[in-house]
């Protein structure tokens, strides 16, 4: 339709203009809103504008009110939340940029694809900083695989496959993440993709890898802006939009709100950049991704307090005949929006024209405060861009506890048979072959962690990964982490949870925490039961990160992952990244020599409730999840650094999900050597003693020699440590209170814990 024949329709026929407000995912009151910010009607381009930037993928206008709780500045932030990635400093002139986001959507429809863009998105994300991609890390959910789930099937194949896909080519390592399967997300997977980057922490260039720090603003009267990367195409029009409602028949049919990627255009677009950048000529930069032209130039534009007058004839475009509509809410991939200093254009163009790209000015920095579009001479979009980048409405949900809580929370472990002795090996290789526990191995071997020659510690061995920093002496390691049960039976304990294991897993390689990102998956915000859920989980992660003294630097927040089958778990998922002192020695969950002393750091509860126990041996996902002890977990954290520092510890392994036994046995796998346990309790269940999720607690193994540098770092940071056992050959065994309950071979139990997954997928 034409822009005069809309605002003729918007007038004048109230029904018509309801049903174009329902596909544009406004409300009456908003478009009211929008009335009054302009003064008039909007056009049909400028309502489509305000339709993406006020989502809830862009505008966070459920959830503004909770990220408030999150601590966001601290010792190490350059740069908190506002950017396109958050920054934080790793000392020697040098910092480190990094992000998560959600791609669950599109990777819902179309999950090759979903998914490969989700990873592009995310590293352009960091490269817009002026930081040099590193590593990627991920965290999925999916519901359950098997033969009896071929679309469930498909979907994992194909978003494991677009991330593989996006990552090796692109040239940047997957280095980390998990997987869990629940039917939680049967109908509504979830694909969270992470970055990590280098940059420069001050002006002074310290190694000719890495560049200055960009921010993404549009400053300075006269300057231009230029349009790099790839042509537009109608790919992925409305997709933040798209994004921000749940999940239909409907909403499966909107292929084109899924964008389609290419990793070889963007590696030449982030050396461009990168190259660019370091010019110094660049006052401004950002990725266009979820909203494209409009959020691009409506951001950069906000954060500067300017205006920017775009002619959209200018525009590279893929497709003949599209509209200034089209091209301001394409999400094609692979484009960025640039501003240099005024003179200095040829500079620029030089650059991307030398890379194969386009370097086109498409606009320039002009007085006042509104965003222009034109076209063929004519202005279709003349709006304040702050109105669109920051002005929409912002809503305080109503909150109700969600009816199922007290009957899961209430249920009496105490009541249920405790464990036979007899059944602890099968118990053992069931926890094993499960696929939340089961080796992941299928997936990261299609990932390529090696590239650019900084993987330290690859997947599928440690806690965490760990990279070294070309150009320095410094070592990073990084992980996700999120146990999204724990957050459905209690979403204050699952937010705080997610947070304490990656910290957790990050003092298993020695490292120290110096930032944090989060990526919040939640269903429909406007349903009291849900937005209540989402606050006590943001509650936890906030009070989790003052006690780690932690800062959330960056993020994102997804709702509506929902369908008509029901929500999602709550499943706030944290990106956690730390710094390793330079003499500090590799670490691995592996045993390392047979003779070593293995110890349990942490002390063991009764707690049952939310384990994969209670879920493969009595089919519950009931009972309190495993309590947070902020000062225990602190305790072990300060342990486990200091003792892999002093070159005290052989090996360390956290205990979570499976409990004790799932992780020594882990560690047995990993290692190809065998363990020889033996524990005494009188005063633990015996399924509580080999598989409670009790938090706070890793094992650790030892040289016998160290064992009186071992006892004195115990008593200095006061944890409780248990001798439980010694490493050996080959044999896997466990005796409790004198009794034989496990003798089983490493090839049994290797067997149980890597193929469990592939055997799921090939119906064998």
């Amino acid at each position: 339709m034409t822009e005069l024949d809309f605002k003729q329709t918007i007038a004048d026929t109230k029904a018509f203009s309801k049903k174009v407000l329902k596909e544009h995912g406004l409300t009456d009151a908003e478009y009211k809103r929008i009335h009054k910010i302009l003064g008039r009607h909007p056009t049909i381009t400028e309502l489509g504008m305000y339709s993406v930037l006020w989502s809830e993928h862009c505008s966070y206008k459920h959830s503004k009110p909770l990220l408030k709780m999150f601590p966001t500045t601290g010792k190490y932030v350059l740069q908190g939340p506002g950017e396109n990635a958050g920054i934080v400093d790793i000392g020697n002139g040098l910092a480190l940029s990094f992000k998560i986001e959600s791609h669950n959507h599109p990777s819902a429809v179309e999950p090759y694809q979903g998914a490969a863009t989700g990873v592009g998105g995310i590293i352009r994300d960091i490269f817009t900083m002026g930081a040099r991609p590193i590593a990627s890390l991920n965290s999925l959910r999916f519901g359950s695989i098997g033969q009896d789930n071929p679309r469930m099937n498909y979907l994992f194949n194909g978003v494991v496959g677009g991330i593989a896909g996006y990552g090796n080519c692109i040239g940047i390592p997957t280095v980390a993440g998990e997987i869990y399967f629940s039917d939680s997300y049967g109908t509504n997977i979830l694909v969270n993709a992470m970055c990590v980057g280098v940059v420069q922490s001050g002006n002074e260039p310290v190694d000719k890898l890495y560049g200055p720090i960009v921010r993404g603003k549009a400053a300075g009267i006269g300057n231009k802006v230029l349009y790099v990367g790839a042509d537009t195409g109608r790919d992925g029009i409305h997709g933040a939009t798209f994004a921000s409602v749940e999940i239909s028949k409907e909403t499966e049919e909107k292929r084109s709100s899924v964008q389609v990627g290419d990793p070889f255009k963007e590696k030449v677009l982030l050396e461009a950049c990168l190259e660019l950048i370091k010019t110094g000529i660049v006052v401004g930069m950002q990725d266009m991704g979820a909203a494209g032209l409009t959020s691009s130039t409506s951001e950069m534009a906000s954060r500067s307090n300017s205006g920017i007058d775009m002619y959209l004839d200018k525009v590279p475009q893929r497709e003949k005949n599209m509209t200034p509509y089209e091209m301001l809410l394409s999400e094609s991939q692979e484009r960025m929006v640039v501003i240099v200093e005024k003179g200095k254009e040829q500079i620029a163009y030089d650059i991307f024209q030398r890379w194969g790209l386009h370097a086109v000015e498409i606009g320039e920095i002009v007085e006042g405060d509104k965003l222009r579009c034109i076209f063929q001479g004519e202005i279709v979009a003349e709006v304040p861009a702050r109105s669109l980048a920051d002005d929409a409405p912002v809503y305080e949900c109503e909150e109700t506890e969600p009816y199922y809580l007290q009957q899961v929370q209430e249920v009496k472990i105490e009541t249920l048979s405790d464990l036979d002795k007899a059944q602890t090996e099968t118990v053992l290789l069931k926890l094993l072959s499960t696929p939340n526990i089961a080796s992941k191995r299928c997936v990261y071997e299609q990932y390529d962690h090696m590239v650019q020659t900084n993987t330290s510690v690859a997947p599928g061995i440690a806690d965490a990964a760990v990279l070294r920093v070309k150009g320095s002496d410094k070592k990073i390691a990084m992980t996700t982490d999120c146990n999204a049960r724990y957050a459905y039976l209690d979403p204050y304990t699952g937010g705080a949870a997610a947070m304490a294991e990656a910290v957790r897993n990050l003092a298993c390689v020695g490292a120290r925490p110096i930032g944090a990102t989060d990526c919040l998956n939640f269903a429909n915000p406007e349903k009291p039961e849900n937005f209540w859920s989402m606050r006590r989980a943001c509650q936890g992660i906030a009070d989790a990160c003052r006690a780690f003294e932690t800062a959330i630097i960056s993020g994102n927040v997804s709702m509506y992952n929902e369908s008509a089958l029901g929500p999602i778990y709550p499943t706030p998922v944290i990106g956690l990244v730390g710094v390793i002192e330079p003499h500090t020695p590799r670490i691995t969950a592996q045993f390392q020599n047979v003779g070593d002393l293995i110890f349990q750091i942490g002390e063991t509860s009764n707690a049952l409730g939310g384990t994969e126990y209670l879920k493969i041996q009595h089919d519950m996902e009931l009972g309190f999840p495993p309590h947070i002890d902020f000062e225990k977990e602190k305790q072990l954290q300060e342990f486990l650094i200091n003792s892999i520092e002093q070159c005290v510890l052989s090996s360390a392994h956290d205990l979570s999900e499976g409990g004790l036994l799932t992780a020594l046995a882990e560690s047995a796998i990993l290692s190809d050597k065998g363990a020889e346990i033996q524990l005494m309790s009188n005063k633990l269940r015996l399924d509580a003693l080999l598989f409670a999720e009790t938090q706070a607690r890793a094992i650790v193994t030892i040289s016998p020699d160290k064992l009186a540098d071992f006892q004195k770092l115990v008593a200095k940071y006061g944890v409780s440590a248990q001798s439980i056992g010694k490493v050996v050959d080959s044999s896997f065994t466990v005796t409790t209170n004198g009794t034989k309950i496990v003798d089983l071979s490493l090839e049994k139990i290797a067997d149980k814990y890597y193929n469990a997954i592939p055997k799921l997928l090939s119906g064998k």
